[in-house]
């Protein structure tokens, strides 16, 4: 959902923001992602609370192997990226290493963003991982019917709170691909009062808590679920 002119362009990171690569290491793989700023704007970065939810998930322990996970608003696609290459499962045969019971990654923006994201997902992923992660558009409130209702295990965003006129859509997005189980992870920096709407507004449909923080880059991660229930994961 990430389009458009973003507040903090001309301040803090923004050369970092401009170059038109960035460099990560996760799940032991080197990611080298292309990015556009001048050509998709917000949706073509990596922005810090991508990278913070790529080491929660990294260092947390969370299985994502044999799970069906959806990333919405994508942009450069690290967070699917990084879901994937954690998401690997495998067993070794006599001959070769065979995969299987690895997640399923659907990594989600705009349509205007997909080639973008396509070409750095194919980049990133070795050979016999790309089946695994599927590259789909996903605007939100308008392409649900392309979407299994309840069929993902984890749903992720990162850095996707920010247009107050799309929080109902995101509600509705949300809604719609959870089932009882599904754990819905966000990232993301409090930047304005409208932030904190949306949370009052997610807390009004799920249990949400917050689950982790990272000081040094300003950034929060809150996990939600239907229900009452605060399960481990």
């Amino acid at each position: 959902m990430a389009l458009v002119p973003y507040e903090e362009a001309g301040g803090w990171g923004a050369r970092r923001l401009h170059s038109p690569w960035a460099t990560h290491r996760f799940a032991g793989s080197t990611i080298r992602l292309r990015q556009d700023w001048r050509r998709l704007g917000v949706a073509a970065v990596v922005w810090d609370a991508a990278v913070v939810l790529c080491a929660y998930l990294e260092i947390g322990g969370i299985d994502l192997r044999d799970r069906s996970v959806i990333e919405l608003g994508a942009g450069t696609g690290l967070l699917g990226i990084v879901a994937t290459l954690l998401g690997k499962g495998f067993f070794v045969s006599l001959f070769k290493a065979i995969y299987k019971c690895s997640a399923r990654v659907t990594i989600t923006d705009r349509a205007a963003a997909l080639e973008f994201l396509e070409s750095n997902v194919q980049a990133n992923l070795p050979s016999e991982l790309r089946p695994r992660a599927v590259v789909k558009e996903l605007t939100w409130g308008k392409d649900l019917d392309n979407f299994l209702p309840g069929a993902f295990d984890f749903i992720l965003g990162a850095d996707i709170v920010y247009l107050e006129e799309t929080f109902a859509e995101l509600l509705q997005t949300l809604e719609h691909l959870c089932s009882e189980q599904t754990v819905i992870l966000l990232s993301c920096r409090i930047r304005y009062e409208r932030d904190h709407k949306f949370l009052k507004m997610l807390r009004g449909r799920f249990s949400v808590y917050e689950v982790h923080y990272d000081s040094s880059k300003d950034v929060h991660i809150y996990k939600a679920q239907r229900g009452s229930h605060k399960d481990d994961f």
